[in-house]
């Protein structure tokens, strides 16, 4: 299977145009890799339905619940397949409320599992507990539903799947995945967490940490992002020991791109409904503008840009490659390396406009 990450390699003519064109691709490096619409393609030929895997904190702000409706309606556009959601708290609210999702999606028997950290949620047991006209439970738990502790489950996810194939989106903190990485062999598989990702993980979409490669970023250099100052050791090891390729959705990628208000108004129907109702809960909660609210769009980058890669397009460009890690503080560093395997998502003025008309045509499909 082909690295998703690197682009195709040039073909041999003869030796001295094989080094200009070389010494053209170094100049040009960022411009260049990033017109390409193969270097983030996690697909073998465009008709496969890439399996995913969404790792989330889903109770605390509401741009996971809208990721997560684009993940189901880009499986039912046969995009992907979510083969199971962990969550990284504690709180069964979350976890209830992601069953009901799924179900409310006709996929109620996708597997959940449930982390150990932080508890939240509240708007999320608020849409659980919600009433139909009739009285009956408008987002129903499905019956016998039960949670899975989120380490297990993932190790049995990733045995069960054809090697280099899944692609891991992370929307929250980075326990789970670390976590992952220091687990021992058990019944789902001989191998420890760490040989397993490498085996099976073809790729993880990271929203996290904050970048300035982009120039027009530069203010977010020093920002702390949730993501990453909620388990700081856990990014660290997660940057640093993280065997296969790492792509980051930065803060300020969907700190600068919003999600369309009269969109939520109007358009959300059927199944959408759920995140229309759930976006009401929380803006309840967490603002003063209810529906007039244009909250980032975070979670949504890391999963739109992995599985809408085509060329033609033009959702977004790519950093160089490099290392990146985080200081103690939770302060993001990325530091270029050709033979690095993390990069970050770089989005435009132009590019901004086009991925936020997107997620309105996407998130509100009936």
């Amino acid at each position: 299977m082909k690295n998703p990450l690197h682009a195709r390699s040039l073909m041999k003519s003869d030796l001295f145009f094989v080094v200009f064109a070389t010494s053209l691709v170094f100049i040009f490096c960022g411009a260049l890799r990033a017109a390409e619409g193969e270097l983030l393609d996690v697909r073998d030929s465009a008709a496969d339905a890439i399996p995913v895997i969404l790792d989330t904190d889903i109770g605390g702000d509401i741009d996971d619940s809208f990721a997560l409706a684009l993940l189901h309606n880009f499986e039912s556009r046969g995009v992907c397949k979510l083969i199971g959601v962990t969550t990284t708290d504690v709180n069964p609210s979350d976890v209830d409320y992601v069953a009901a999702f799924n179900a409310n999606f006709g996929r109620p028997e996708i597997p959940v599992g449930i982390g150990a950290g932080r508890k939240d949620g509240s708007y999320l047991l608020r849409v659980t507990l919600q009433k139909d006209a009739q009285g009956a439970l408008e987002y129903p738990i499905p019956d016998g539903f039960k949670a899975r502790e989120a380490v297990p489950l993932l190790r049995e996810l990733l045995a069960a799947a054809e090697d280099r194939s899944v692609v891991i989106v992370l929307l929250g903190p980075c326990s789970n995945l670390a976590a992952l990485l220091d687990s021992s062999a058990d019944a789902a598989s001989p191998l420890t967490g760490r040989e397993l990702v490498e085996k099976k993980v073809r790729l993880l979409s990271m929203m996290g940490g904050a970048f300035a490669v982009d120039k027009t970023a530069e203010n977010y250099a020093t920002h702390r992002e949730w993501n990453i100052v909620c388990d700081i050791p856990s990014a660290q090891k997660l940057a640093r020991e993280w065997p296969g390729e790492i792509v980051f959705s930065g803060y300020e990628v969907g700190d600068r791109i919003r999600i369309n208000p009269v969109n939520l108004k109007r358009d959300y129907s059927r199944r959408a409904k759920i995140i229309h109702d759930a976006f009401g809960y929380w803006a309840a909660e967490n603002t003063d503008e209810g529906f007039d609210h244009q909250r980032p769009t975070w979670g949504l980058t890391s999963v739109l840009f992995v599985l809408r890669p085509e060329e033609g397009r033009d959702y977004y460009t790519l950093s160089e490659p490099g290392d990146v890690d985080f200081d103690d503080d939770g302060i993001t560093r990325f530091t270029p390396n050709p033979e690095g395997k993390r990069r970050c998502f770089l989005v435009d003025e132009v590019q901004r406009a086009r991925v936020g008309e997107a997620f309105v045509n996407l998130c509100s499909e009936p």
